[in-house]
């Protein structure tokens, strides 16, 4: 898992959210790096009360904060600025096109630290940087697999290289599913606990057929085969036929993969010749939908034979 994490110089060159940051003082600080999505306004460690002030945080200056500072005699705002950025603050942002007093800029350049502004309103630029430090700080991870839409579910598949997973993608696409991803699937975990999985940007719309070549799914099938993202249901595993292990025959105990501390349903599925996979696959998912609403037919029917068992009358034993 990647320990995910932003520099401020990656905020000024957002292009996405319309965040619409300028640089006044602190250049020498946009390396500083973000790790929280969520953000500060001081308000009292302007007035020199620091206690419970978050230096790791975005600091947010608006209209209230810069007039403050303004009604204060210039010495005493000066001495509160400078005591605020003895902090290792990570970042000051005016909003609302506001000018930062000289010195705020003064101090901020001799702490090294980025002082921004915007020509946003406090409330909406909070919201969209906040959005976009969420997306961007996501815990995130790389799975070796495929990741596919079959019937609205997403299915990730995993299995060793050459077992056939990019085969079976190819023809669930020709059944009328959808391809998200081929190889290397991005993984994000987003509150509370789903996973989003989506291919690089490189190898978007492609899978590898061996003997075949590299294909545009998407050119080749139209937008409709495939999605850019999509929140991952549960794990299908390929393995190779192994005529000593055990598989399980009748599905009534679940088992789970976790990814990102996140566990999803799981199937192992053994390989070898005469197995239709995609149609295996194919009501897996399905399977998985009558289970979301409630109906578990495996232990529909192992509850059906305990009762059949139950009220079997003593005579009928076989001796």
């Amino acid at each position: 898992m990647n320990t995910a994490s932003l520099t401020i110089h990656d905020l000024l060159k957002d292009n996405e959210y319309g965040l619409d940051l300028t640089l006044f003082a602190g250049e020498a600080g946009l390396s500083h790096r973000l790790f929280s999505a969520r953000i500060q306004k001081p308000g009292l460690a302007l007035t020199g009360y620091t206690e419970h002030l978050h230096p790791d945080r975005l600091q947010v200056l608006g209209n209230t904060e810069i007039s403050y500072l303004k009604q204060m005699t210039a010495e005493l705002a000066s001495a509160n600025v400078a005591r605020f950025c003895s902090f290792p603050i990570s970042c000051f942002i005016v909003t609302k096109g506001l000018n930062p007093p000289d010195y705020l800029k003064e101090a901020a350049e001799k702490a090294d630290i980025p002082l921004l502004g915007t020509s946003l309103q406090s409330s909406l630029f909070i919201s969209l940087i906040t959005k976009f430090l969420e997306e961007k700080l996501l815990p995130t991870t790389h799975i070796h697999g495929v990741l596919v839409d079959v019937l609205g579910v997403g299915v990730l598949l995993l299995g060793k290289s050459g077992i056939g997973k990019s085969e079976c993608a190819l023809d669930l696409v020709i059944r009328g599913h959808r391809l998200v991803g081929d190889d290397i699937i991005q993984v994000k975990k987003k509150v509370p606990a789903s996973l989003v999985g989506q291919a690089g940007e490189l190898i978007q719309y492609h899978l590898e057929i061996r003997g075949l070549g590299i294909i545009n799914i998407k050119d080749l099938y139209g937008v409709s085969s495939i999605r850019e993202k999509k929140i991952i249901d549960m794990v299908i595993e390929l393995v190779d036929w192994d005529p000593d292990h055990e598989y399980d025959r009748l599905g009534v105990d679940d088992q789970v993969y976790t990814i990102l501390g996140v566990d999803l349903p799981y199937i192992c599925i053994p390989v070898r010749p005469g197995r239709n996979l995609t149609s295996i696959i194919e009501v897996a998912a399905r399977n998985f939908l009558l289970k979301g609403m409630g109906y578990h037919s495996a232990r529909e029917f192992q509850e059906k034979l305990l009762s059949r068992l139950d009220i079997r009358p003593i005579g009928d034993e076989v001796e």
